[in-house]
C-alpha cells in the first residue's frame, strides 16, 4: 500500500457569518464559505483579481467556537482535509460537492465577539493567549 496524504492549509475572509446545526445525535456542525482573493499578471501584464470560494466544515467544541466568534468577513487560516462527496439528483444527475473538512481554526485580525459577560469563554482564552505570544513585536 502506497502513502497517501490529504492536507490543505489556506488563509481567507468569511463570505458570510456561519451556520451552526446540531446533529441527531447532539453534535455541533458549522458550515461557513471562505474567499481567497489572488492577484497575477495576464500575458498584457495587466493586473488581474481572481477568488476562490471554498466551503468549510467544522465539528465538535471547535464548530461552536466558530459559530460565536466568527462572521462575515472576518479572516481565517483553516487547516484540514478535502473531501469529495457525490450524490444524485431527483433528476438522476451525478452531482459532486467539495469542501474542507477543518481540523483547525485559527481567527486572524479582528476583534472577537464577547459574550454578555464581555469575556471570551476558557477555552478561546489558550487559544488567544498562544495569539499573543506568536506576535514579532
Amino acid at each position: 500500500m502506497s502513502a497517501s496524504l490529504n492536507k490543505v492549509i489556506m488563509i481567507g475572509n468569511l463570505t458570510a457569518d456561519p451556520e451552526l446545526q446540531y446533529t441527531s445525535s447532539g453534535t455541533a456542525r458549522t458550515k461557513f464559505s471562505i474567499a481567497i482573493n489572488r492577484q497575477y499578471k495576464d500575458k498584457s501584464g495587466q493586473l488581474q483579481d481572481d477568488v476562490t470560494f471554498v466551503p468549510i466544515v467544522a465539528w465538535g467544541s471547535q464548530a461552536e467556537n466558530c459559530a460565536n466568534y466568527l462572521s462575515k468577513g472576518r479572516s481565517v487560516a483553516v487547516e484540514g482535509r478535502l473531501r469529495i462527496s457525490t450524490f444524485e439528483t431527483q433528476d438522476g444527475e451525478k452531482k459532486k460537492m467539495v469542501e474542507v473538512v477543518a481540523q483547525n481554526v485559527q481567527f486572524l485580525g479582528g476583534a472577537r465577539r464577547a459574550d454578555d459577560a464581555g469575556t471570551i469563554p476558557a477555552k478561546d482564552e489558550q487559544s488567544a493567549k498562544k495569539e499573543d505570544e506568536e506576535v514579532p513585536f
